[in-house]
């Protein structure tokens, strides 16, 4: 929520962290008051028990820790609830895929705010500096968030990482796909999905790079059993698979339709996850054809789309807003890269800087039939310097996301005077084996 300076909140404020309780636990009034308290952050009308409930008990089943900070002072009438954070912090763990294959540790914040009446006394530097210093000495080499706004996150590290599109498509007689699909798609009841939604999204997560793990609340979307508003069923959700020619679901959409008062008639994309190219364009050729329907809107469309290739006659593809997605903060600059395959053989000098101090120096990257390996420099030459950067820069560029060399003609990175094309071979090492696209929102 909104940009918070000033110095740490001191004394004024008392901060805890804790586990969440379900609504059957005695010690469920804290979560409710923290979850009460996101509510009111993010403009949201006050949820209903039911909802409120619901959001505890998935917060539970992802493990996530809660941060909230209480003014210490009594409030003074007519002022809120004492017992309500003036300022929350979420946090869970889960695994990034960063390239080829491969899943990291990564540490993923969520339901930031800080409340209008206690902005500018410290509260987000001190809860986000304080948090990825833990995650750091826990040997977590990455985080990452979701942004409300652009302009906060900067400072503390985080990078655009990959990005997202809306898209509305016109499924009347133009919509062909120009070469046949391979597999069938089959409706399936929604309940089904329970187990079998997290069965598919593992084999797509395993090959997305940019892709996160994810929380509970996506397979219960995916059966009908969460509706946002009210925490209930939603009854609105219908559910299609894609099976490969052995018949294995490998892909699966979620959908509903908008109503008859909605023109042209439209369904909406609810959640699209497809483990192969084959299981993305055999659904899409399903949605294309469902009778009646003359447009599909989806929110979470890739900014790469291969469907607008495959159609032959792209115009039916309608792009509205394209808007940052996954955002990224590396917290050990070492672990990060080693963790990675490199595509490119070279070895590059990078000069990292950063705002909080936990990757400040200077680091040799080299890779060798795709194996990096990552060393720090104790010595200081500028000189030596191939490519001088913010932590943030070298986080977008982590997964794939946005070129180095874009980064550079952007001045978000300077190269070198003695290797000018430094910028491309960091981008050739970080390559990676298709776009990058983060399914998931937290």
């Amino acid at each position: 929520m909104g940009a918070d300076t000033g110095t740490p909140g001191g004394t004024d404020y008392e901060i805890r962290r804790f586990r969440p309780r379900p609504a059957s636990s005695p010690d469920y009034a804290d979560t409710k008051r923290w979850i009460e308290a996101v509510h009111y952050g993010f403009y949201q009308k006050p949820g209903r028990d039911e909802l409120t409930a619901r959001i505890a008990e998935s917060s539970v089943a992802d493990d996530r820790e809660l941060t909230g900070a209480y003014a210490t002072a009594p409030a003074a009438a007519p002022a809120l609830d004492a017992g309500r954070p003036v300022a929350t912090f979420a946090t869970f763990r889960k695994t990034l895929n960063v390239g080829h294959g491969v899943l990291v540790p990564a540490h993923m914040v969520t339901a930031v705010t800080v409340r209008t009446d206690h902005r500018r006394r410290g509260l987000l530097r001190r809860l986000m500096s304080e948090d990825l210093a833990r995650a750091k000495a826990d040997g977590v080499p990455v985080a990452a968030l979701t942004a409300s706004e652009a302009s906060i996150y900067r400072r503390f590290g985080y990078g655009v990482a990959t990005h997202e599109r809306s898209v509305s498509v016109e499924t009347g007689p133009r919509f062909r796909l120009a070469a046949p699909v391979r597999g069938r798609v089959v409706a399936a009841e929604p309940a089904a999905m329970l187990d079998l939604a997290p069965e598919i999204f593992a084999r797509a997560h395993r090959a997305i790079p940019g892709s996160l793990g994810r929380q509970e609340r996506y397979r219960l979307r995916a059966a009908g059993q969460w509706n946002e508003e009210t925490g209930g069923e939603d009854h609105g959700v219908r559910v299609a698979v894609h099976l490969d020619e052995q018949g294995t679901p490998d892909g699966y959409a979620a959908y509903a339709f908008r109503g008859w008062e909605t023109e042209p008639p439209t369904m909406e994309l609810r959640d699209v996850v497809a483990a192969t190219p084959e299981a993305y364009l055999g659904l899409w050729d399903f949605l294309g054809s469902l009778d009646l329907i003359e447009r599909i809107e989806w929110e979470d469309a890739p900014v790469d789309d291969p469907l607008v290739w495959a159609l032959e006659d792209p115009r039916v593809v309608r792009t509205g807003s394209v808007r940052d997605m996954l955002w990224l903060r590396i917290l050990d600059v070492e672990a990060a890269l080693s963790a990675r395959k490199l595509a490119h053989d070279g070895e590059l000098v990078l000069r990292i800087q950063d705002p909080l101090g936990f990757t400040d120096g200077r680091y040799r990257l080299s890779s060798s039939a795709g194996t990096a390996q990552v060393s720090r420099l104790a010595h200081d030459d500028p000189a030596q310097d191939d490519l001088v950067m913010d932590i943030a820069e070298l986080s977008s560029a982590y997964v794939g996301g946005v070129s180095p060399v874009t980064l550079a003609e952007a001045g978000r990175i300077r190269v070198g005077a003695g290797r000018p094309a430094a910028a491309t071979e960091l981008a050739r090492m970080l390559a990676v084996e298709r776009p990058a696209h983060c399914l998931t929102h937290f």
